[in-house]
């Protein structure tokens, strides 16, 4: 693997911890560093960091304090 994209792996933790626990992705980027994106969609998709994620994050915190209020009154 290129120093470039180990560095970039080092500077996420997410990106560091989904390498570790999927460790088919090293063969793949020792053969194709661009494949990185890929590895930083995928390890987005599975920690759930995507912007629509957070927007349902949110929507559910919401919903709660908005239950939580009901029960309350």
């Amino acid at each position: 693997m290129n120093i470039e994209t180990q560095i970039q792996i080092r500077k996420n933790p997410y990106l560091y911890h989904y390498l570790r626990e999927n460790t088919a992705w090293y063969k793949i980027l020792n053969r194709y560093p661009e494949a990185i994106k890929n590895l930083e969609q995928e390890a987005k998709d599975y920690y759930h960091l995507n912007p629509s994620d957070k927007i349902d994050q949110i929507s559910k915190k919401v919903e709660m304090i908005r239950t939580f209020m009901d029960m309350i009154n």
